[in-house]
């Protein structure tokens, strides 16, 4: 009659010990995804990024890129500059003659840019022609494509076309009043010129000097149109006047941060302080993610930010990845790392790593591109005074300590108590 509830008993004791095993080993891969490497500076190629891109490719062939255009308005256009951009970055870590791979999936990437399907949420009818956000971004992945090009092998065609899209971005940005052009008709948004400035310096580092004037007046009206709360490049303004109308946010500035160093690096590290000053926090001392809108000031989340919790934006807070390994922010940059490593959820196998499970590929190439974040133009700067220490960790090591011992603990008491009876039991 005792053997059943015998049985039951062992069966529960042993889920119960399966149960703190896997709890145990959880805490465990979450600790040692806080505290390993999850950058290499803006020399090194951090670990598990090709198999990313492995992922992304895979993604991209199974129409990912549509889904990411049912997302938001750029979805198709990021999807594809993104991992053509990281394979740029991947490829400048190669030896001269080793870059074959990466110049071939860089130059599949801005085919599928240069494209009907690419072009289709652009207008024709703007100056420059699809507005300064294809053009921008565009141009600067077709640099990148000529600079893992050994000078006297550059492509002839792709070389015209460089110049000839730098120039009609050029002359874009010489007649017009703003130093900000429209994306679209009647917006404009100061961080597709920063990428497409950022692209001219490109051009004059590739090629003969043509748009320094074009770059120092473009930064003499970006000065005079500071957002006067923050001081850093609004985040929306006039498309006329170029007038700041929306305080900076954190998901332009993270991208405005990445390419402002390749432009001008003095007023790029006064810009970064800035920005790191007013959006860098750490909610419930958890660790460092970046607020969409400066400490005082609420606004609503949208497609480019994504759910803002406690102000925070996940988006904003890879980007800034980034952002901070082109400024030499090593500290920081390594931090955000880490946390995302813990907080991605990601899934590696001996061929792919996707985070989130791979549900949202916009996510990974976005953390990719950041992953492998270089300057371009500029030498990487000083790294700037330190604004996080190996502490931040510890909050969430201490909780993980917590989760791993918890299951553990109701064996503990009761071996305790068995020795204290087995104690008691015993003559004086």
């Amino acid at each position: 009659m005792s053997g059943p509830p015998s049985t039951a008993r062992q069966v529960l004791r042993w889920s119960r010990r399966v149960v703190a095993v896997v709890v145990t080993v959880c805490a465990l891969v979450g600790a040692v995804r806080l505290i390993a490497p999850a950058t290499a500076g803006a020399t090194g190629e951090p670990a598990g990024v090709q198999r990313q891109l492995a992922f992304l490719r895979a993604a991209l062939d199974d129409d990912a890129d549509d889904e990411a255009q049912r997302l938001f308005p750029e979805g198709y256009f990021f999807m594809h500059a993104l991992y053509g951009l990281s394979w740029v970055e991947i490829g400048m870590r190669e030896p001269a003659g080793e870059r074959s791979a990466a110049l071939r999936e860089a130059r599949w990437a801005l085919g599928r840019l240069d494209s009907p399907p690419g072009r289709a949420p652009f207008s024709a009818g703007l100056v420059p022609s699809y507005g300064v956000f294809y053009r921008g971004w565009s141009n600067w992945l077709r640099g990148g494509v000529l600079t893992l090009q050994s000078p006297a092998q550059r492509d002839p065609d792709e070389l015209h076309r460089f110049a000839d899209d730098s120039a009609a971005l050029g002359a874009a940005f010489d007649a017009s009043k703003s130093p900000y052009l429209a994306a679209y008709p009647g917006q404009a948004w100061p961080v597709d010129s920063t990428v497409a400035i950022a692209s001219l310096r490109l051009h004059d580092t590739l090629l003969p000097t043509r748009f320094a004037g074009t770059v120092e007046r473009w930064l003499d009206g970006v000065r005079q149109r500071l957002d006067p709360r923050t001081g850093l490049l609004p985040h929306r303004v006039d498309p006329g006047t170029g007038d700041p109308v929306e305080v900076a946010r954190g998901t332009s500035q993270s991208i405005i941060q990445r390419f402002l160093v390749d432009i001008d690096p003095v007023f790029a590290g006064e810009q970064y302080l800035r920005f790191r000053d007013r959006y860098i926090v750490s909610p419930l001392g958890l660790g460092p993610t970046v607020r969409e809108y400066p400490g005082g000031v609420d606004g609503p989340a949208d497609v480019d930010s994504g759910p803002l919790p406690l102000g925070v934006s996940l988006s904003a807070t890879v980007v800034t990845i980034g952002a901070a390994q082109v400024h030499g922010d090593t500290r920081l940059a390594t931090a955000m790392a880490n946390y995302s490593e813990f907080a991605g959820l990601p899934v590696d196998t001996p061929w792919t790593k996707r985070y989130a499970f791979g549900l949202l590929p916009i996510g990974d190439a976005f953390l990719a591109w950041s992953k492998t974040a270089r300057p371009w133009v500029e030498q990487t700067p000083s790294p700037p005074p330190a604004s996080i220490t190996w502490w931040w960790r510890m909050p969430l090591l201490s909780v993980l300590v917590v989760f791993g011992a918890a299951p553990w603990l109701p064996t503990l008491v009761r071996r305790r108590q068995r020795r204290r009876s087995r104690t008691a039991d015993q003559p004086a």
